[in-house]
């Protein structure tokens, strides 16, 4: 498979956006209308405080993904030292084909790339059982001592860390 990895352009948005949300609304993790879906389909706000990247094949985005620091605003529960990926969408069209698995391996040569990078770090809603394999079978392990709730949900996210020094 031929993808090409990249930082976001402005001109990527609408395609990251609509890759997003088709990929969130297709798996039913959340509803058209639910908060978070407007978190996700700010492809302008996250891209000036975070890193936002795109994969393409044949031209056409086909996933998206968005990296972040400990202190930044879209991190979440990164500690110094680690990267923190979030927003992992792949089109719902070619998912099961690899893109997703070579989504993750990308962000994972491209932290072993940061000098000051030892580890990433990922959340993941305790129903996104296809996301846990995914980064589970890379090598990344839950660390439940992390794991938290969201903020006026019951919705509990559980934490994958992959060390890479080992």
């Amino acid at each position: 498979m031929s993808l090409t990895f990249r930082p976001a352009a402005p001109a990527d948005y609408d395609d990251v956006r609509r890759v997003t949300r088709d990929a969130y609304l297709s798996a039913g993790h959340f509803a058209a209308d639910h908060p978070y879906m407007g978190v996700l389909e700010d492809v302008e706000h996250r891209a000036e405080h975070a890193e936002v990247w795109v994969a393409e094949k044949s031209d056409s985005v086909v996933a998206a993904v968005t990296l972040t620091f400990a202190g930044q605003p879209y991190s979440e529960i990164a500690k110094d030292g680690e990267l923190e990926f979030r927003m992992l969408a792949v089109d719902p069209a070619i998912q099961g084909g690899g893109v997703g698995r070579a989504v993750v391996r990308r962000v994972i040569e491209h932290a072993r790339s940061l000098p000051e990078i030892g580890a990433i770090s990922i959340t993941s809603a305790t129903f996104m059982e296809r996301a846990h394999a995914l980064y589970e079978s890379l090598g990344f392990r839950r660390a439940p001592e992390r794991d938290w709730y969201v903020p006026g949900e019951d919705v509990l996210l559980w934490v994958f860390r992959l060390d890479l020094a080992g």
